[in-house]
């Protein structure tokens, strides 16, 4: 590189804008993702040994896929290509594989091809690159936000590590945007600005784990702010509303604002209101929520105010729960309204709530003895003892069932559960109520 490719270079790095500035030149200096690249995982030996093989990343935007990318070009020995799968065609695959060729046999030093979006590829492009994968001329470093089982040849799967990045941690944000005010060097520290406290918990907590989001809110923040009598520029709660055009909601996450928001949440859901439920979703979205508190609400209501009236209830909200700690802002709250909308509209019951309320308060009342004929008789001598003699198999019986006692004697004839109307409940009910005269 000469003296006029440096300048060059170094002209379009202050250029570029701050999330490309700030992308770390080290493992050490990246932010997040330590289930991957923690210093006991295979990734981070790996990339420290130079011996990478190939690896296909995954995860949502603004998660680090290219960051990691740009790591492994500062670390490695080999020449690093990059493509976007956009715009590359098979030509422009064709020169790379052919330089890589030429770099392998004349300086024996490998070549490592990043492609961005590799699910962009269509199965010729990828099949193209698989025999220089397979043979080595290529080492291959995949990115992309969609499923790779779901959009890159198996044939490249089977040859490639799959790393899943998650949405970046609240305060994996907030790190980056103190460093994107205060780091003279990558950051915007020359231009002696100042964020809030309450600005720097906006911005992380709207970010959604997307850290592009947050960096483009504190650029423009600064970029646009007039000084302060003190000479600082001063990133407030108000600035940075404005750069992400969100409307600060009032919320504060460990505060009565919180938890009255929260139980207009459950018991909007408790009462039968999906628009009210759906409002105080959105609201706790809007105001950067961790989905993962507003996924177990829905599981706990789910289970205690539907119940058996409607166990598809249960069965919905725990999917739910999976599936927006897989996929993240800002695709999850679609995933939670539609949660919120099924438990909010089922039948209700809290029969559950009641039976283990009552039968805890039956534990910590008597002391009870488990009828001999339901003891343990699968050891030797066990008959000797009683238990277990007299036990009547209930699916020997007709309806698979036999009137027999099941309750310790000291309680016996307690009714716990009792089956509401609703719903499910009034066939569990009459089921109950058939077997039990009938049988």
């Amino acid at each position: 590189m000469d003296l006029f490719e440096y300048a060059r270079e170094k002209n379009m790095d202050r250029e570029a804008p701050l999330a490309a500035r700030l992308r770390p030149s080290t493992l050490e200096e990246v932010v997040g993702q330590q289930h991957i690249i923690g210093k006991d995982k295979l990734l981070y030996r790996a990339i420290k040994a130079d011996k990478l093989g190939s690896i296909i990343f995954y995860g949502p935007p603004g998660t680090g896929k290219t960051t990691l990318a740009k790591v492994i070009a500062h670390t490695t020995s080999a020449l690093f290509t990059q493509m976007n799968a956009t715009t590359a065609g098979k030509k422009d695959m064709e020169e790379v594989v052919k330089k890589a060729k030429d770099t392998l046999g004349m300086y024996q030093k490998k070549t490592i091809l990043f492609v961005d979006e590799i699910h962009r590829f269509n199965k010729g492009q990828q099949d193209y690159l698989l025999p220089f994968v397979e043979d080595g001329t290529i080492t291959l470093i995949g990115a992309t936000t969609e499923n790779p089982y779901f959009e890159v040849n198996s044939a490249l799967l089977s040859r490639s590590s799959i790393f899943e990045l998650y949405p970046l941690k609240k305060e994996d944000i907030k790190i980056l945007i103190r460093r994107a005010v205060y780091d003279v060097e990558k950051g915007m520290g020359s231009y002696g600005a100042v964020i809030d406290e309450d600005a720097l918990d906006f911005l992380a907590d709207i970010s959604g784990g997307d850290a592009r989001n947050a960096l483009k809110a504190v650029e423009l923040g600064i970029l646009t702010t007039d000084r302060s009598e003190d000479g600082k520029i001063h990133i407030t709660l108000e600035t940075a509303s404005e750069c992400t055009q969100k409307r600060v909601v009032r919320y504060d996450k460990t505060g009565d604002n919180h938890y009255d928001t929260t139980s207009a949440f459950i018991k909007s859901m408790r009462g039968s209101d999906p628009d009210a439920a759906v409002y105080y979703l959105a609201k706790m979205l809007y105001a950067g929520e961790d989905i993962k508190f507003i996924a177990r609400r829905i599981m706990i209501c789910a289970s205690e105010d539907v119940g058996n009236a409607d166990p598809m209830a249960l069965t919905v909200a725990v999917s739910a729960a999976q599936a927006v700690e897989r996929i993240g802002m800002p695709e999850a709250q679609i995933i939670l309204s539609q949660a919120v909308l099924y438990v909010a509209s089922a039948p209700k019951s809290n029969s559950a709530v009641n039976a283990v309320s009552m039968a805890m308060e039956n534990v910590k009342k008597y002391k009870t003895t488990v009828p001999p004929h339901l003891q343990d008789a699968h050891y030797k001598g066990s008959k000797n003892l009683g238990h277990g003699v007299g036990y009547k198999y209930a699916h020997n019986y007709p309806n698979h069932y036999v009137e027999q006692q099941y309750m310790p004697k000291e309680i016996e004839g307690t009714v716990f559960y009792e089956p509401g109307d609703n719903g499910k409940e009034r066939e569990i009910k009459e089921w109950l109520s058939f077997i039990r005269k009938e049988c």
